[in-house]
Formats: structure tokens, sequence, C-alpha cells
């Protein structure tokens, strides 16, 4: 019988929202909950384990909307660099006995542990698919999970840019969970979209 590996989560969590104002939307209510909550509960419901947020921004707001929840708060002094600086601190916190590490970002309030927990089970059934990454009707979203043989080329990643990169450049070892779900679209950028989740014309999960 395989093993079942062991894969961590990571919560980007350290961004400044600007393009929401000057309004911090980790932070935004959605159906009784900071949306940061939200996201990180939706983790603690999967397999991952650990789960880590990486802050950076607001960070002693962001760690006070977490409160009580069992994950461990990863420092990002450097987010206003952009989105690689908190992937590569992130990716640097996952313990050593983590086969992968589950990327996902904070403002995907529509994520289940469900989802999570297919793109863990794809991992698992395939020992070659070493990135895998959720669709729908052949479009790519988030969140995307990582074998830790990708972990060294992430940490070299720069900029305002996640590791698209190195999809292209492994794009043997890529496979594809059709997850039949918008939430892997579904970020809150916006706050016309902000206003879409909270007036329910974005289903939440």
């Amino acid at each position: 019988m395989a093993i079942a590996p062991n894969i961590a989560c990571l919560v980007l969590a350290a961004g400044p929202s600007a393009r929401m104002g000057l309004a911090n939307k980790l932070l935004a209510d959605i159906g009784g909950r900071p949306m940061v909550r939200r996201v990180v509960e939706a983790a603690l419901a999967s397999r991952a384990r650990p789960v880590l947020v990486v802050t950076g921004h607001q960070a002693a707001s962001v760690k006070a909307a977490l409160a009580g929840l069992e994950v461990a708060i990863v420092d990002n002094p450097d987010y206003a660099v952009g989105l690689s600086s908190s992937l590569k601190a992130g990716i640097g916190a996952v313990p050593a006995g983590c086969d992968g590490a589950l990327v996902l970002l904070g403002d995907m309030p529509e994520i289940t542990g469900a989802h999570l927990d297919r793109l863990i089970g794809a991992f698992a059934a395939e020992p070659g698919a070493a990135i895998v990454l959720p669709t729908r009707e052949g479009r790519r979203g988030n969140p995307v999970l990582w074998a830790r043989a990708y972990f060294a080329e992430m940490l070299q990643l720069g900029g305002d840019a996640g590791a698209k990169r190195l999809m292209a450049a492994h794009a043997g070892e890529v496979r594809e969970v059709d997850l039949g779900t918008d939430a892997i679209f579904a970020d809150v950028d916006t706050p016309e979209a902000l206003a879409q989740v909270r007036g329910g014309r974005t289903r939440l999960t």
C-alpha cells in the first residue's frame, strides 16, 4: 500500500490589496467571518498539514483575524516586493518532512477543504504528478500543488509573479484535475468582486 503524501498548505496573505483602495480585502467580512479566516478554515478542513499563513501588510490585523486557529504564521517583511517574496517565505518554512505544498491565495473564499483534498489525492495517485493544478472546462486556476522537487527553483523566483513560468518549464510533470467549479477562478481583487460575493452573485460553499 502506498504511503499517503504529507502535503503542507501555504496561504498567501501578505499583499497590500492595492486594487481595493484603502481597505484590506483579507479582512473584509464575508458571511460573518473575515475573508482570510474563511480561506484558512478551508485549508484546515483538508488533509494538508501544516497550514502556514504568510503575512506582511497589516500583519497584526491578519493574525488577529486568525485567532484560535491551528496555523503557523510566517512573516514576510519583503511583501512589498511582490508575490514571489511571499511564495519564497512560505516555501522556505515548509517542514523537511513534507512531500509538497499547496499554494492557496488568501483571497479565494470559495475554495473548500474538499477541493484541496482532490488535488492531494491526484498527487498521491500518480507518482509522476509533480505539479497538480485545478481546471474547469480546460481553464487552469488555483490553488496549485507543488512537489518538493521544485522548491529550490521556487526559491529563485523574483518580482510580483508566482511560479507560472516553472509550469511551462516542466510541462511534462503537470497534471490537471477538473474540479467542476468556478471557485478556482474566484479571487477577490476589486470592490466590485467583493460586492458580488457579498451579494450572493458568486456562490460560496
